[in-house]
Formats: structure tokens, C-alpha cells, sequence
């Protein structure tokens, strides 16, 4: 058993089954990335997943050959549509429904997830998605990836926490299920600062999260960056101690949706070890229990480092 609520277990005891994600590309932009701009520092040409649909297809299309790749690997009662790729909020009304529509409307979709940008909301898409949470499974993810402000703007993530702050406190008023995004690792950072953005999380009682370390792909600024200053990336027993650290702080409610990235393997510079995820996460396993830690844990005595 795992010492952290995943969101495996957590959609199982929903639906009584196994559910599984199916990103879509769905032809979205991204505030950072209009008038010929490249994004964050850390994002990809892909904005966000190297694995998502062929933008070329229609979101049908990349459904139905999403379930035929999972079916792959997994007997699956059910499916959550996921709009991945750079901020799916950053669109009118109608165009939003039309997409998110055709989504819901495909057999055996359960819900719908929608990765965007706090910074792209307005009150029309607040309503949209109340309604849309009414008649469906929904979550949104919020790619928030540090609370240092200093360290927002050496990313230029592009908004500032006060926004952040507004943004999640709308949802929740609409109890809509909101999941954070945080990176490890940033340029600048240290533990303690990845462990202050556990802690600043916390305060929002988020629905989930999803964590990951920084990687370096060719088709990204930060591979740029690292050329011209020498930043380097965490090691993986760094990471796995940072991350065990992370989760003993994590408010014991919250679902981890994530615990280590996808790059694009071709594309990966570094770490190298990132490629190999499953050794990652079993060691996550590992040191949770040499530490004698679980999710939430620091509340209790017998959690130590």
C-alpha cells in the first residue's frame, strides 16, 4: 500500500473500476506564448506534453485512439478526457463548450480534466465551468510550479500569487476540484523552498497535486539557460529526499496526481534518470518507509527524517 493518497485509488472508489487519463491537444494557446512569445522558461514546444493527441485530429479522433493505446496496457470501465497542452481556459465561451462537449459526449467518458493558467479565467468561464461540474466528473489544474515570487519571475511564469489566490478561491467557491502544479528544482531554489510551496499550498486546502523535478528538453528556453549559466538539475536521490519531505508536509486530504514527469525521450538532456519512472517511484516507496513517513505526517511523533 502506498503511504500517500493517490488519485488511482481515489478514482476507484468512485467509479468502481479503473480510470484512466486520455490527454487531448485541443489547439489551445497560452497567455505567454501570444505576439510570438516562447512560454515559461521550463516549458516545451509542446506546452506542457510531449504524449498528448495529434493536434492534426479531432478530438474524437485523439479519444478514440487514446482508448485504443490504453487498452494496451489496462482494462479500464471508464476514461477522463484531460485537456493537457498549454492553457485550456484561454478561449471564449463558445469555443470552450464546443471543445469541452465534444469531450464529455464520447462513450465511456466519466469526466473531464483541464490543465490551465490561473491568469485565464473571467467570470463567464467560472460559470461555464460550474455548469460543466454540475453534469460531470471535473477537475481543473493550475500550473502554479513555485510560491517564491523571485523565483516566478526569473521563469516568467507571468501572474503573481495574488492572482493565483483569487483564482483558486473561485473555484472553491463552485466547489470545483482544483489540482496544483509544483516543480522541484527550479533555478535559484533549494529544499526549503519547494517545502515553502507545500506549506503555501496547504493554506488552500487543494483537491490534489501534482509534483515533479525540473528536466531539461532541447526544444525548451531553459535548455538555453542552462547552457549560459551552468544550472543544473537535482540528482535522483536529491529528488527523492525532497519529495518524501514534501509529502510528510502535504496536507493528509490532498490526492497526489503526480510524483515525477514524462519528457520526451528524444528530446530529454537532462536528468537521465528521470527516463526510468517506475525506479523512481519505488523508491519514493522506499524511503517512505525508511523514514517511517506518510502523507501528512508531521503531526505525528513517529515521523522523522
Amino acid at each position: 500500500m502506498k503511504r500517500y493518497k493517490t488519485l488511482n485509488n481515489y478514482l476507484k472508489g468512485i467509479f468502481k473500476g479503473k480510470i484512466a487519463k486520455i490527454p487531448i491537444n485541443a489547439g489551445f494557446s497560452c497567455p505567454n506564448r501570444e505576439n510570438g512569445g516562447r512560454g515559461c522558461l521550463f516549458c516545451s514546444d509542446s506546452g506542457g506534453s510531449e504524449f498528448s493527441g495529434d493536434i492534426e485530429k479531432t478530438i474524437t479522433e485523439q479519444i478514440v485512439n487514446g482508448k485504443k493505446m490504453i487498452a494496451d496496457k489496462w482494462d479500464c470501465s471508464g476514461f477522463i478526457s484531460f485537456f493537457q497542452n498549454f492553457s485550456n481556459t484561454f478561449a471564449n465561451t463558445d469555443i470552450l463548450r464546443a471543445r469541452y462537449n465534444e469531450a464529455i459526449e464520447q462513450e465511456n467518458i466519466v469526466g473531464i480534466a483541464v490543465a490551465t493558467r490561473p491568469d485565464c479565467f473571467s467570470e463567464e468561464i467560472y460559470d461555464l465551468l460550474e455548469e460543466y461540474n454540475r453534469k460531470t466528473f471535473l477537475w481543473i489544474e493550475l500550473g502554479l510550479q513555485t510560491s517564491s515570487e523571485s523565483t516566478a519571475e526569473l521563469i516568467e511564469r507571468g501572474y503573481g500569487n495574488d492572482v493565483f489566490e483569487n483564482t483558486i478561491r473561485e473555484l472553491k467557491k463552485r466547489n470545483i476540484k482544483t489540482v496544483i502544479h509544483l516543480i522541484a528544482g527550479l533555478p535559484g531554489e533549494d529544499k526549503r523552498d519547494f517545502l515553502d510551496s507545500i506549506k503555501y499550498i496547504n493554506n488552500f486546502k487543494p483537491w490534489g497535486i501534482k509534483l515533479h523535478n525540473i528536466y531539461i528538453q532541447k526544444n525548451s528556453r531553459l535548455f538555453e539557460y542552462s547552457q549560459g549559466t551552468g544550472f543544473q538539475v537535482l540528482k535522483m536521490e536529491e529528488y527523492i529526499d525532497w519529495v518524501t519531505d514534501a509529502l510528510m508536509y502535504l496536507d493528509k486530504d490532498v490526492i497526489v496526481h503526480r510524483l515525477t514527469g514524462d519528457p520526451d525521450r528524444k528530446l530529454l538532456v537532462a536528468p537521465d534518470w528521470i527516463r526510468h519512472k517506475l525506479k523512481v517511484l519505488s523508491e519514493i516507496d522506499r524511503v517512505m518507509i525508511l523514514k517511517n513517513a506518510t502523507q501528512g505526517c508531521l503531526d505525528n511523533t513517529n515521523c522523522h527524517f
